[in-house]
């Protein structure tokens, strides 16, 4: 894969996180906005199961806040009683839209896990570093960055790996 070399000014946050890594990616940028998953795999080249969405949840505890980031690959749903279970945690609730900009610097559309703030918690689930090439938030809207899914977890030493959604009914409790 070729890294592709962009101006500081022009570059997305998360690249010059990963140039700072020494981990290989592409910048992808859309022609328009983007609606949709599917849209944004259909133009990246993709299939729905290789965009990675990352989302971020809150959790409280005696007024504190506490962020985790879920990174899942495609359309399906992040299942909430297996991620509390493994947070050993009741109740969790996805941050707001102005929750995500402030704690993770990017809107909803564009978060990217490689520039987040040291007390994010990150969990990567499996399909994310089993897959060989996946694309995920810049911080940019309108623009990605697309990656080995074995270098997700080389870019992020402290990620969990995690499988939440094929946990059994009994391990879910």
């Amino acid at each position: 894969m070729l890294h592709i070399s962009e101006t500081e000014r022009e570059a997305p946050p998360a690249s010059v996180a990963l140039t700072e890594r020494g981990i290989e990616y592409q910048v992808f940028r859309h022609a328009g906005p983007v609606r949709s998953l599917e849209q944004a795999a259909a133009e990246r080249g993709q299939r729905p199961e290789q965009v990675v969405r990352c989302i971020l949840f809150r959790l409280g505890r005696d007024g504190v806040r506490e962020w985790v980031m879920v990174a899942t690959a495609g359309p399906g749903n992040v299942p909430w009683r297996a991620l509390r279970s493994y947070l050993g945690r009741s109740r969790i609730s996805m941050a707001t839209p102005d929750e995500v900009l402030a704690v993770t610097g990017a809107p909803i559309g564009a978060v990217s896990p490689f520039t987040l703030r040291d007390d994010v918690r990150v969990l990567v689930e499996p399909e994310v570093a089993s897959t060989e090439y996946v694309s995920l938030g810049s911080g940019v809207r309108g623009v990605a960055i697309v990656m080995r899914g074995a270098d997700v977890l080389a870019a992020l030493p402290d990620a969990e790996l995690v499988s939440l959604r094929h946990q059994t009914e009994e391990e879910q409790g």
